[in-house]
């Protein structure tokens, strides 16, 4: 039986989703998750369940999240992380902000929708605790000129295929991968710009500040999830190499602007009363050409500018500074940009159900372009899944207001190139030589694997390892030398046995859904007479209470039926495995959402109670996790060295390294033992 409801009905998740996160409690099963995810992304209804052994495909947009009306879907909150690594003095914090969150930010806290909070924002983040406040649309420059370098080149060298598309969004990215490896030479390998910003900071800025890069926390400020899902790709750890830095990654953290604004509100900080402030200095600077990056057409139009003036070594003319063809919010948009002698033929796309339609018409020889820039998000990465969302007002009139505020703020930048920016042509000067150096290639560009065996798994999948002590899942032919997690060696790794795709009569049934509403109902009323039979047996009504009782045990039988019908129950250390995680998603989401909405709602009281209920959940898991371990290793019974061992069923004490076969006192076998701690 699969653990996801029919796909007919929403879109699945897995709990290692490092992007978004769901509130079972809260899902309405509306299917709006579904349609945007297949007939906006073109993900959703591309797979089966049955072929991917249970595990769901998902590019990390987060566009599901920005449709769900009851705010089941979210974004995985990471904000709590960073603001425990604020209080730690020895740790630097450095904020990078997206272009797009500034012009979003504000709608947060009931200002007009497109309001550039620039200031404000900047403000912010230094209220909150960041050490330096940093602009990403100075990587955005820095990507451009990289980008553009490398356009050239194809062009003019054919080193690489053309058509050049974009690669700064990584949910469009891992599309490639999954759906269009065949493609993946085609790609930049230009870094996004929170990718190049990482590594620069913990390299460059780190020496000209004096600052030592391990000490730094660099979180990236974005409109978008699947960033969340970029930072932890195993490539983008590259200062820490040049460093000799083991795991160390460029960008620790990404936060959405949903999330900035909830950490903002949870710290009680009065946003519209805050003064505006600057960003700081260095890798603070950045041109119009970045500022647009959050547009759809945006990256195109910078890139355009940059490459026209590398080539004809002369200034870009007007109509580069207002490219109407690749603006606004047309999903396929075409233009020729005469360059020289030659005509560069680009499409700009936003939606990767469009990028299929694209792509199938350059394979085919129907068109034909030397440039495409493709964005998942509608608008671009102003209509991000981690941007503030309105589901009662029209998303598109909502984007075009965020478009016309960036394109506005780059017509009032005095410079508008990105390759004109003074600090990158310092950087270029005092750190990476020039673009496409060898430093630059090995910190700035990137590569890209095939992963369309996500699409159904066979024989020759990889495979997975548990670390016993802290949970955590490698895939590979072999287990890692060290949890990335918890740091413990390749010994406490076990191999875990793949299950087997859902082979139940109900799959994809209403019968399925049925099931399951079923076991959830009498789980409830099983609880519910439970505590109805201690009411009345407190108020002297010992009958009424002992049926009360007996319903309340009937309850659990038929709850137990249902279950068993569409989960199956699995061995004790599959039990143990799905108790821990149950427990994990109740402290780290469900727990800390409800406190927070308590909160806001003005119940401190109960707010209080879901937060010490948490930490009760927490120490669930924990102990979970420690008796799955026991069990995988054995050590149920066993122990190092002489331990206290007592039988449950009449209190005999056994002290030895392992437990009795059974007990000397009464015959009751080993299983009655435990390990014996007195607390007093």
């Amino acid at each position: 039986m699969s653990k996801h409801l029919s796909m007919d009905i929403r879109v699945p998740i897995e709990l290692d989703n490092p992007s978004i996160m769901r509130f079972e409690e809260k899902c309405i099963k509306c299917g709006m998750c579904r349609d945007i995810c297949r007939d906006y992304i073109g993900v959703h209804g591309t797979y089966s369940l049955k072929d991917t052994n249970d595990t769901a495909v998902c590019i990390n947009c987060g566009q599901c999240a920005n449709v769900c009306p009851a705010s089941s879907i979210t974004e995985k909150y990471e904000y709590q992380q960073i603001a425990e690594a604020v209080k730690n003095k020895d740790k630097i914090v450095i904020f990078s902000t997206s272009p797009s969150v500034r012009v979003a930010l504000g709608e947060e806290f009931g200002m007009e929708k497109g309001s550039l909070v620039e200031g404000k924002m900047v403000s912010l983040l230094r209220a909150l605790g960041g050490n330096y406040i940093l602009d990403t649309n100075f990587a955005a420059d820095l990507t451009i000129v990289e980008e553009a370098s490398e356009l050239i080149q194809r062009i003019t060298t054919g080193s690489k295929p053309l058509p050049q598309f974009t690669s700064c969004c990584p949910a469009w990215v891992k599309y490639a991968e999954i759906y269009h490896p065949e493609i993946l030479p085609n790609l930049s390998t230009a870094k996004s710009p929170i990718g190049m910003q990482g590594p620069t900071i913990k390299t460059y800025f780190a020496k000209k500040m004096n600052i030592d890069p391990e000490k730094i926390v660099n979180v990236a400020v974005t409109p978008c999830t699947a960033k969340k899902f970029e930072i932890r790709r195993d490539e983008m750890k590259d200062a820490g190499k040049k460093l000799g830095i083991e795991d160390m990654r460029d960008m620790d953290y990404v936060i959405t602007t949903r999330e900035l604004a909830l950490w903002a509100k949870e710290a009680g900080v009065d946003f519209k009363a805050l003064e505006e402030s600057s960003f700081d200095k260095v890798m603070g600077e950045s041109t119009g050409a970045g500022i647009i990056f959050g547009n759809t057409g945006g990256v195109m139009e910078a890139a355009l500018r940059t490459a026209y003036e590398y080539v004809t070594h002369e200034k870009a003319p007007a109509d580069l500074f207002e490219l109407k063809e690749v603006r606004g919010m047309g999903g396929i948009k075409e233009a020729g940009i005469k360059v020289g002698d030659l005509t560069v033929n680009v499409a700009v796309i936003y939606g990767t159900e469009n990028a299929d339609k694209v792509i199938e018409k350059v394979k085919n020889g129907e068109k034909s372009y030397h440039f495409i820039e493709v964005m998942t998000c509608p608008g671009g990465c102003i209509g991000g899944g981690g941007q503030p969302k309105d589901l009662d007002a029209e998303r598109d009139e909502i984007n075009q207001k965020r478009i016309d505020s960036l394109y506005k703020k780059d017509t009032l930048t005095p410079i508008r190139s990105s390759h004109e920016n003074s600090e990158i042509i310092a950087l270029y000067k005092e750190f990476y030589g020039h673009p496409l150096s060898e430093l630059a290639e090995e910190m700035l560009h990137t590569q890209y694997y095939d992963r369309s065996k996500e699409l159904g798994k066979g024989e020759d999948s990889m495979k997975k390892f548990r670390c016993t002590v802290c949970g955590y899942i490698h895939e590979g032919e072999t287990a890692p030398e060290k949890c990335p997690v918890c740091k413990q060696g390749a010994d406490k790794f076990v191999l875990v046995e793949e299950e087997k795709a859902s082979g139940s009569k109900y799959a994809g049934t209403k019968t399925e859904k049925n099931l399951m509403e079923a076991f959830s109902g009498e789980s409830q009323a099983r609880n519910k007479y439970k505590y109805f039979s201690q009411v009345a047996q407190r108020e002297g009504f010992e009958q009424i209470a002992a049926i009360f009782m007996e319903t309340s045990e009937q309850e659990s039988q038929h709850a137990k039926m249902w279950y068993e019908e569409f989960h199956g129950l699995g061995n004790t250390a599959e039990n143990l495995k799905t108790a821990a995680e149950g427990e994990n998603g109740e402290w780290t989401d469900m727990y800390a959402r409800m406190a927070k909405e308590a909160r806001e709602e003005g119940f401190e009281e109960l707010a209080v109670k879901f937060e010490n209920v948490a930490r009760v959940e927490k120490e669930h898991e924990e102990r979970y996790l420690k008796l799955l371990a026991n069990v995988e290793k054995n050590l149920v019974f066993k122990n190092e060295g002489e331990t206290k061992w007592m039988c449950r069923q009449c209190g005999h004490v056994h002290y030895g390294a392992e437990a009795p076969e059974s007990c000397p006192t009464c015959g009751f076998a080993k299983a009655y033992f435990e390990r014996k701690a007195e607390n007093y």
